[in-house]
């Protein structure tokens, strides 16, 4: 089985695109799974903060999820911004874990926005709205070094995108069957 480790910045559609992957895989009969990030900051993760390290255990434990499905023979689409590279190393020791860089420039994600969070994140700093510590503007985000697929989300629809990946989900398992 396969764990796919998306990285990319809020908006630059990895929820969107674990979605219509998941849904192209199951037409297919492959059994597929979403662990995604903003849904496990509600409940498991919802103790952690967005220091360096909370962010890397909110890492830890959505991936200690995606492996129990791994055991049972599901592919593992997990969406989270995982902004640092020695986190995304640390999956990597992991044979089923593959690297998948979502890059979109940020004027583009400034662009989309679709949950108002950029818009948030530039109000000044005296703004009670503002947003701290967000990833890409007022906190790190490394560019994956050793990514196995980067789809450029700005340059492509979500169906290229979407099919770019399904394509090498199924070349990985072909390779490791």
């Amino acid at each position: 089985m396969i764990l796919i480790q998306f990285t990319g910045l809020s908006g630059s559609g990895k929820t969107t695109l674990a979605e219509s992957v998941r849904y192209l895989l199951l037409q297919n009969n492959y059994k597929a799974e979403i662990v995604d990030g903003d849904v496990f900051r509600k409940t498991i993760c919802k103790d952690l903060g967005f220091s360096k390290e909370d962010r890397c255990e909110n890492v830890r434990r959505i991936f200690n999820v995606g492996r129990n499905f791994i055991h049972e023979n599901t592919i593992v689409l997990m969406s989270v911004i995982n902004p640092y590279e020695s986190i995304r190393s640390e999956l990597r020791n992991y044979e089923f874990v593959r690297t998948v860089f979502l890059d979109c420039s940020i004027p583009n994600l400034i662009d989309r926005d679709p949950k108002g969070l950029y818009r948030k994140a530039l109000l000044p700093d005296n703004d009670d709205d503002k947003i701290r510590n967000f990833t890409g503007i007022s906190d790190v985000y490394e560019i994956p070094e050793n990514a196995d697929l980067i789809l450029k989300t700005d340059a492509e629809t979500v169906l290229t995108s979407t099919n770019k990946l399904y394509n090498f989900i199924i070349d990985n398992l072909n390779k490791s069957a």
